[in-house]
């Protein structure tokens, strides 16, 4: 168990931010680098989506593995502590997560959703991103 106070707890996870995180800053970087333009955040679509490509009717979502349940990543692992806590939390983003990419795909939208950990290998993601936006 952890001996940090609830107090610094709170300060802590109030840093964590849902825009502009570093993960979604390096695939934007890439992705513009790639020479794609996209608009960031449309907050008329379910999920908020990370990136649109609107012209082509495509979104792309930067997914934290902790954050959202990265299956079999090693970044994914839970907590030791507060297990009642973060079990329904982590779910509850799972759960948000497919219930906006089914109103998307409805919607004649097509997701790609890059993990985290594939920040690894950034050729192998670059390649991943550009089969995505060219199929």
């Amino acid at each position: 168990m952890d001996n940090i106070s609830p107090e610094a707890r709170g300060r802590q996870m109030a840093r964590v931010r849902a825009k502009d995180t570093r993960p979604e800053m390096a695939v934007r970087r890439l992705v513009f680098g790639m020479g794609y333009r996209y608009r960031l955040h449309d907050a008329r679509l379910p999920g908020t989506p990370d990136l649109v490509f609107a012209g082509r009717g495509k979104v792309l979502f930067v997914h934290g593995c902790f954050w959202h349940r990265h299956e079999n990543c090693e970044l994914a692992r839970l907590p030791k502590s507060r297990l009642d806590f973060w079990l329904p939390k982590l779910e509850g983003n799972q759960t948000r997560d497919r219930v906006n990419q089914r109103l998307l795909r409805k919607s004649g939208w097509r997701i790609l959703v890059v993990w985290e950990c594939e920040l690894r290998d950034m050729p192998k993601l670059t390649r991943k991103i550009r089969r995505f936006l060219e199929s």
